[in-house]
């Protein structure tokens, strides 16, 4: 029977053979049949290179949208797209070589990829806007049910005031169906994702210039011509109604804005008292600001996409307001108390919303009849108002104009009735933009829902109690002012004062302003607390800094001079103190970022497509359903590919009577196995038999490596304490991807891929596996080292921080290191070779001594132990030029 299958074998491989043009005769092979055969062997070893590059690439992919699947770092539909695009096309390279590698043999790979390729794009594919629908709408006609077209700002205030009758202004919408006429009709939706696709989300100066430009192609757009009519039809029906001339506040409402949790307060443009012949120009400049640096920004951070952001333009009849404000029918910071809190200033509303005024605030009980509980004068020094003819202007207020309360206590009462109302309508807390006219009447300018989180429920969870204790002892930099978002956080001072500031601003900075200015609002993702000379609780950084639970203290006098850019400060914005020196946390370890990507649109992209990307289902090579029928991911199919790759070329050495190709096993005296295929000419002659020895391989990568794994015998595992053991035996327990049992040749051996230039070697030594590529020769531009190092037996936490541990060793040696979850990558590339040299020593030593460190990772005693008598021998590694192994 042995017999017969031996035949049947051999019978395949001439098949296999007679489609390369080659032949098998079981005689010596002619010395021109060898040369086709080593010509042929170099062309699969070339498309076996390109599959393993390619193969990296994916699998990077795939960590990076694995990381991204946690929810803590803000990513956009950018994001989504160009990872899918790469990560696709990395797979498709794969599928390619492996077919170069076995001709026909894997065909049903590409049915495969198509299949996941639709089901990906059917996700991405998917539009929200609106395929038909009216151009313009009467304001009175509208109400919440209406907000796919008219946006959530116009939804509002078109249902108060039809269900409510409030006194709101008159005026129409603008619909989003229209914008997405305009933008069709002048193809701005193609360029704009084209130019969207070009930069890097994360990079302030790269958006400064994207924004610009996407801007300017908005506004240079021509409107339609029904759309141009029917503007005006809208206009001429009121002034028809109304008496004199008309002017107009033209306003964002996109369908995305004013919702609960997500308010894009300040982040478009309004534009106020507007002439009626200039009102289409206001509303390109209102849809061109959805490309705004803030608005891309809080985009980008609240996981929405761009479709997502549908934009509607409200014209609403401008309101020549005497005093104006805002609302909150809860208190912002304290949600238990029974009051409302109202802003106010004199003039316009801008004042307040932009932060640039401390205005009059009331606290006010919200059962009738409305006591005012606690009234504050602010220092109005200035106060916008119309001007005569358009446009705003910006005043400063007359004689003790600045200290004089903007509305009567009757007034007070009567508003906290009407937001009440509004309230009960709608259920659930609101904040209230109104104004007083000149008749002494409230309008209602704007109502959308808010969330508030009290300070101390949000201090209890974040663990912050003990560090407030603990800043009692710093010396006291600054009080006052007032809390605009609650918390405590320490940083470095970043003092801005124009965008050139913005753009240098650090990842974890305390950021100081003049003003709270709206603009600010793009680096509330990346600081760790704001403070301010001016500004309000109502202000829109304030509501932003809330929904982003920043920490933000505003109105701090003389602020921006008791503080040095640099130096390292704490804010503790509900005792409203300022604090030089960091306050230390009661954990030792930095709190988890909240998920705060968990559940937006964006998201959900990303873990729907995700679901064809990276689950791994192919786990057993022996197993009868480890086929390209079966690969129902990407990851999937890269598996498959990886691992049937080394089989042919493993297949190739072994069974083609091509004796100085065939794999062979080192013989060292190391307690592991090693093997060897020799891809071209990493021996230093033919071999017969199945060993090879140290002294017969001449492949430079592979011989660097070996210096570094031998150098210094391993002393074994490190002493664990009780936690690390019982986190192993819980980890190994519950993970079925530490199963070691699993049958196939490749992932019980550790096994070198040699070349006399080239080395790949796929090792797992315990629960943790390491992945090497180098090429090192005289060519400088072409070498390179890739590392992968994951995994490991201890839970998550100590897995990560093996990671970083690794990554942190290798970065003083120039590799650029980068940390996703518990693998650490890394890669150095065009240095010459004795420098490459030296690093594959570096990379020889942490493979073999960062074992089971993992279970000591949480022991900073221990870290610190290790890293320094790790540090020590590799300096050893490197000046140690023996080959042999020690016993």
């Amino acid at each position: 029977m042995a017999g017969a299958f031996k035949r049947s074998w051999q019978q395949w491989v001439d098949r296999a053979l007679s489609r390369l043009g080659l032949s098998m005769s079981r005689d010596p092979a002619p010395a021109h049949s060898l040369e086709e055969l080593r010509l042929a062997f170099q062309r699969r070893y070339h498309h076996f290179k390109l599959l393993l590059n390619r193969n990296n690439r994916a699998l990077e992919l795939m960590t990076e949208v694995e990381e991204m699947l946690r929810g803590t770092r803000p990513f956009g539909m950018t994001f989504v797209r160009s990872r899918c695009t790469q990560v696709s096309t990395s797979v498709f390279q794969i599928i390619q070589h492996l077919e170069a590698l076995a001709p026909e043999k894997y065909t049903p790979l590409y049915e495969a990829f198509r299949t996941i390729q639709e089901n990906i794009r059917d996700v991405i594919d998917v539009s929200s806007s609106p395929a038909t629908g009216p151009l313009v709408l009467p304001l009175e006609q509208v109400s919440k049910e209406a907000g796919d077209w008219v946006g959530s700002k116009m939804a509002n205030l078109g249902e108060i005031k039809r269900h409510l009758q409030m006194n709101t202004p008159e005026g129409f919408v603008i619909t989003t169906f229209c914008t997405a006429r305009f933008f069709k009709d002048n193809a701005l939706q193609e360029e704009i994702n084209r130019r969207l696709q070009a930069v890097q989300p994360d990079r302030l100066d790269e958006l400064f210039a994207l924004s610009a430009q996407v801007q300017q192609l908005v506004i240079a757009a021509p409107v339609p011509e029904d759309v141009r009519k029917a503007v005006t039809d809208q206009v001429s029906a009121l002034k028809k109604r109304l008496s004199g001339q008309l002017r107009f506040a033209v306003r964002s409402s996109s369908v995305a804005e004013d919702l609960p949790e997500m308010s894009f307060a300040g982040q478009f443009r309004s534009e106020l008292n507007v002439g009626e012949e200039n009102i289409l120009e206001a509303f390109k400049g209102v849809v061109a600001s959805k490309y705004g640096v803030a608005a891309m920004t809080y985009r980008l951070r609240r996981g929405l996409r761009d479709e997502d952001v549908a934009m509607a333009v409200g014209c609403l009849v401008m309101v020549e307001a005497v005093s104006s404000g805002v609302l909150y029918t809860r208190h912002p910071l304290h949600i238990r108390e029974d009051v409302l809190v109202i802003h106010g200033v004199w003039g316009l509303p801008k004042s307040v919303v932009d932060g640039s005024v401390s205005p009059d605030v009331w606290i006010v009980s919200r059962k009738a009849p409305h006591a005012v509980l606690e009234c504050r004068v602010g220092e109005k020094s200035i106060k916008y108002v119309c001007y005569p003819d358009e446009g705003v202007c910006r005043l400063e207020t007359a004689g003790d104009e600045s200290r004089r309360l903007c509305l009567s206590e009757a007034q007070v009462v009567e508003l906290a009735r009407l937001a009440l109302g509004i309230e009960a309508h709608y259920g659930a807390p609101q904040d209230v933009e109104w104004a007083v006219d000149g008749s002494g009447n409230i309008v209602i300018l704007q109502t959308r829902p808010f969330s508030v989180h009290e300070a101390a429920r949000a201090l209890e969870e974040a663990g912050l109690e003990e560090g407030r204790s603990g800043s009692e002892a710093l010396p006291v930099l600054a009080q006052g002012g007032m809390t605009a978002s609650s918390g405590i956080a320490s940083g470095p001072v970043h003092v801005v004062r124009r965008d050139a500031d913005a753009l240098q601003c650090p990842q974890g900075a305390v950021l100081v302003v003049a003003q709270a200015l709206p603009r600010w609002a793009p680096l509330l993702g990346q600081v760790a607390a704001v403070l301010s000379e001016q500004g309000s609780v109502a202000g829109h950084l304030g509501n932003v800094a809330r929904e982003f639970r920043v920490p933000a203290l505003f109105g701090v006098p003389g602020i921006l001079e008791r503080v040095t850019p640099g130096h390292v400060v704490t804010v503790d914005a509900d005792q409203r103190r300022v604090y030089e020196g960091a306050v230390p946390l009661k954990a030792s370890q930095p709190f988890d970022q909240p998920a705060l990507m968990i559940g937006t649109p964006v998201y959900e992209v990303l873990k729907e497509v995700g679901r064809w990307i990276t689950p791994l289902n192919l786990l057993d090579p022996e197993s009868p359903e480890f086929s390209p029928r079966n690969c129902r991911t990407l990851h999937d199919i890269t598996r498959f590919c990886h691992e049937k790759a080394v089989h042919e070329m493993f297949r190739f050495g072994s069974e083609h009577r091509f004796p100085q190709k065939s794999a062979k096993q080192l013989m060292c005296r190391v307690p592991m196995q090693f093997w060897i295929i020799n891809l071209d000419d990493g021996f230093t002659e033919d071999l017969d038999g199945p060993y090879v020895t140290l002294e017969q391989i001449v492949s430079v990568p592979m011989l660097a490596l070996w210096q570094g794994m031998t150098a210094i015998p391993w002393e074994g595992p490190p002493p664990v304490d009780t936690k690390g053991f019982m986190s192993v035996l819980m980890e190994a327990a519950s993970n079925p991807g530490l199963d070691p049992s699993v049958a196939s040749p490749y992932a019980v051996r550790n096994y070198f891929m040699i070349s006399r230039n080239f080395c790949s070697l796929q090792s797992r030594f315990g629960f943790h596996f390491s992945t090497l590529e180098a090429l090192v020769d005289e060519r400088t531009s072409q070498n390179y080292v890739s590392f992968q190092f994951k995994g490991g037996a201890a839970d998550r936490g100590r897995r990560v921080l093996r990671a970083r541990f690794v990554a942190d060793l290798l970065e003083p040696f120039d590799f650029r290191c980068e940390v996703r979850e518990d693998a650490a990558f890394a890669r150095l590339e065009g240095r010459p070779v004795e420098v490459m040299v030296d690093r594959l020593r570096i990379l020889g030593y942490l493979i073999m001594h960062t074992r089971q460190l993992d279970m000591v990772m949480h022991n900073a005693g221990s870290v610190h132990r290790y890293r320094a008598k790790m540090l020590q021998e590799i300096e050893t590694v490197r000046q140690w030029r023996g080959l042999a192994c020690p016993s």
